[in-house]
């Protein structure tokens, strides 16, 4: 109770700072305080664990990032964390019960800034096609110079542009784009596989449980990716624990795993992963469904 108390009370001067925030960043002295504000902000807004908290609190900081972008469209620590926020936020909004339209609306916004803030990195269009310019060879070409200090933008970026994917449900442009994606990914993942908790690795688990064997799908590397997530997070990244079971479990309708980690996740103490707790949370929302469900029968 004294916690949910005292949420409630900072609710008003969270709202109340961003036009503070707004007037420093939008003066001479912009670009460092950029750095200086924006990521703790973005940072802290992955930290919460009131979902219903980002689901309110978090459209007077979209709402600023989108009016600093008209005047500095490609800036890239603007775009980072405007990716980052409104990926987050779209996520979030789909457990505070927001419509398909709404949450539609906002994971546009994330795929428009993530094609961007990819953009920054390698040659694309704003449609993701390749470059006319150069086309796949300049792509690729690009992608292999990549080095590990660039690995945040691209994974950002890249992960914006996932989520739009996965909101088209299967549309012809989609399956397109997954092609791009993955390819991106596998990249990253040679680069730094531990990155955010060892999430490209999830990706990947989620990519060969869900995709049909005659498309490159295979169960048994889709479990060595969920497992090696699970070791580089250290089982603390509990969207590894929900999407391993998600995908892989039901696929291999292997209900003792599936249950097994759905537990492991409820019983998991958000306190423990600071740096994972909106996520984290979101899991354990998740986690809960997915074992009311009662997928397997009795």
């Amino acid at each position: 109770m004294e916690t949910s108390y005292r949420l409630q009370r900072t609710r008003p001067k969270a709202l109340t700072i961003f036009p503070l925030l707004f007037t420093l960043l939008m003066s001479g002295c912009a670009g460092s305080l950029t750095n200086r504000f924006l990521g703790p902000i973005t940072g802290n807004l992955q930290q919460q664990t009131d979902i219903d908290l980002v689901c309110e609190g978090a459209p007077s900081f979209l709402l600023m990032l989108d009016s600093m972008l008209v005047s500095k469209p490609h800036d890239n620590a603007l775009l980072l964390s405007a990716t980052k926020a409104y990926s987050g936020y779209s996520t979030a909004l789909a457990e505070c019960g927001a419509s398909d339209e709404r949450i539609e609306k906002v994971t546009e916004k994330a795929h428009r800034y993530g094609i961007a803030l990819v953009q920054n990195y390698l040659p694309l269009e704003d449609n993701g096609s390749f470059s006319p310019s150069g086309g796949e060879e300049a792509f690729n070409n690009r992608l292999n110079q990549l080095n590990k200090d660039k690995v945040e933008g691209v994974f950002w970026g890249n992960f914006a542009w996932l989520t739009w994917v996965q909101s088209q449900k299967g549309s012809p442009a989609s399956l397109v784009d997954m092609a791009v994606i993955e390819q991106i990914m596998t990249r990253l993942l040679e680069l730094d596989e531990g990155y955010q908790g060892g999430s490209i690795h999830l990706f990947f688990g989620s990519l060969h449980s869900l995709k049909p064997a005659m498309f490159g799908g295979h169960p048994e590397v889709s479990k060595e990716h969920f497992e090696r997530a699970l070791s580089l997070s250290k089982h603390r990244f509990l969207m590894v624990q929900t999407t391993y079971a998600a995908t892989y479990a039901r696929t291999t309708m292997d209900k003792e795993l599936h249950d097994g980690l759905l537990k492991e996740v409820l019983a998991f103490p958000l306190k423990d992963a600071p740096e994972f707790a909106l996520s984290n949370q979101i899991a354990k929302s998740r986690a809960k469904k997915l074992l009311e469900e009662n997928y397997f029968g009795d």
